[in-house]
């Protein structure tokens, strides 16, 4: 992650941890056998007889898609690979066995069907998203080179004074208003640097380290789901959401904003009454000491200036024309120009996250382009199901499996089969308030899942502080969870039904 960052030793001691846990052998020797079983399967996938899918004119290059779909979801689910790996491969795979640039003698268009394009397969790699992505990234590497992360956490936690529970409602009010524009983990890392000199200051037979702790974690998570920027699978729904070739629905910055903001600032306020009521303070007051500061320099004030006009205009898209995804080159121009970015600063960009959405975006292209997602719509009925029960089963799969693995691979598994599920649908959702209340529930999903120490980095960072024990953050991230979906999906729901998204 970002070397300027504060926390970084945290972050480093984190991803050490990770290493030397996938380095054991027991853990290499249960791998290798997981990723026997997935080839094994993949392979069975591959090459059945084309009737046992039941699809009336399926070619060959759409069973390889089913394969390949098969592949990623199960080197997904069982993390045989880190997840920018298994992206990775699926890229590779379609390329080679798929594209109009493919094997000679194994794509041939006569004996396999339509082929893709590999131009478009390359291209999940620049897709919009991706800008909007590397522009929030530059945002983040830009304020933690000038300091400007720190000066606002100072000023920011100021005003809630030296009270005990007042400080743990600012850690919480400012952990999830960075999480909103910084990766969560980052976030995640320098709040908990910056809390380091209250946990020395508080008792330790007191429970008010553990609020504290787990404030961080919990913040980080909810307050993602306040921007399109703030997670992976919020900016993997805009995707689908806003896809020319798709839905369509012109969903802006500001309007995910103005429902979710509000929604998340309600989910923080409830965090800290539940934190303070399950783990209060013996010790009343505490004093706040920040370390860092605010470079005081011309490149620090075109940061500044850049970052809050930045998001000025994200807000405002819908004013000015300009869409989000072009907005979040501008920093990444200025800054380049300015000097405030240099090459080694590139380095910095979590590129691990960049192909892990890419590899997911080229699922879903590879579903429409191959046909086999217009194919999947005539063979199986859709129109059938009950729009409240594909909700309600989206959420919670999406719930469960981000508990354990990955958010952004559970998003970028879920997110392809739901739009053409919803497409499929047709007016049917409508009851529910429309496709954006499935596919933006994912997104809610997916943050909502924080029971477990491995079910987030911050969840992980807060874990290793050794001041939470696994059945105190198991209680809080599924109680905080619950209350997040059953709002998320009621404000979801109120939103589609008065047509505001």
């Amino acid at each position: 992650m970002f070397k300027n960052f504060h926390g970084y030793g945290l972050l480093e001691a984190y991803h050490k941890m990770r290493q030397v846990q996938k380095d054991h052998p027991l853990t290499v020797q249960k791998q290798l056998v997981k990723g026997c079983c997935v080839l094994l399967i993949t392979l069975l996938l591959w090459n059945m007889p084309a009737e046992y899918y039941g699809m009336e004119g399926l070619t060959v290059v759409q069973q390889r898609i089913i394969a390949i779909f098969a592949f990623a979801t199960l080197m997904w689910i069982l993390e045989v690979v880190p997840s920018w790996a298994t992206s990775v491969a699926i890229i590779g795979l379609m390329l080679i066995f798929t594209s109009d640039s493919g094997i000679k003698w194994m794509c041939d268009p006569e004996q396999v069907g339509t082929l893709l394009s590999y131009k478009s397969i390359m291209a999940t790699f620049a897709d919009p998203v991706i800008m909007l992505f590397i522009g929030g990234f530059i945002l983040a590497i830009a304020a933690t080179k000038t300091g400007l992360d720190a000066q606002l956490a100072k000023a920011l936690l100021r005003p809630f004074g030296n009270k005990s529970e007042n400080v743990l409602l600012g850690f919480l009010l400012i952990t999830g208003l960075f999480s909103m524009f910084v990766s969560n983990t980052a976030t995640a890392a320098m709040m908990l640097t910056f809390l380091t000199p209250v946990f020395k200051q508080l008792p330790p037979e007191g429970k008010g380290r553990i609020a504290m702790a787990l404030s961080i974690p919990v913040a980080a998570n909810l307050g993602g789901m306040g921007t399109p920027i703030g997670t992976p699978p919020n900016t993997i729904a805009m995707k689908y959401l806003n896809d020319p070739e798709g839905l369509n629905l012109g969903l802006g910055f500001g309007q995910w904003m103005m429902f979710m903001l509000p929604l998340v600032i309600v989910l923080l306020f409830i965090s800290w009454m539940l934190l303070k009521t399950l783990f209060p303070f013996s010790q009343k007051t505490v004093e706040l000491k920040i370390e860092g500061g605010m470079k005081k320099d011309a490149r620090t004030y075109i940061v500044i200036v850049t970052f809050f006009l930045t998001v000025l205009l994200w807000l405002l898209d819908t004013v000015t024309g300009i869409n989000s995804y072009t907005v979040a080159l501008i920093p990444f121009v200025v800054f380049a120009l300015t000097g405030v970015i240099t090459r080694a600063d590139l380095e910095e960009i979590n590129w691990s996250v960049i192909w892990m959405v890419a590899g997911g975006f080229a699922l879903g292209y590879g579903l429409n382009a191959s046909g086999l997602a217009a194919l999947a719509v005539q063979s199986i009925p859709f129109g059938d199901f009950s729009p409240l029960l594909i909700l309600l089963l989206s959420g919670l799969i999406c719930y469960g499996l981000s508990n354990f693995i990955s958010n952004s691979a559970t998003a970028a598994l879920l997110m392809p089969i739901l739009a053409v599920v919803c497409t499929a649908m047709g007016d049917k959702l409508d009851a529910i308030g429309g496709t954006p209340t499935v596919l933006i529930g994912i997104a809610i999903a997916a943050s909502s899942a924080m029971v477990l120490p491995i079910s987030t980095p911050p969840n992980a960072l807060a874990y290793a502080t050794n001041l939470v024990q696994q059945k105190q953050m198991a209680k809080i991230g599924l109680i905080v969870g619950i209350i997040s979906m059953v709002l998320g999906y009621g404000v979801l729901y109120a939103m589609g039904s008065l047509h505001l998204i």
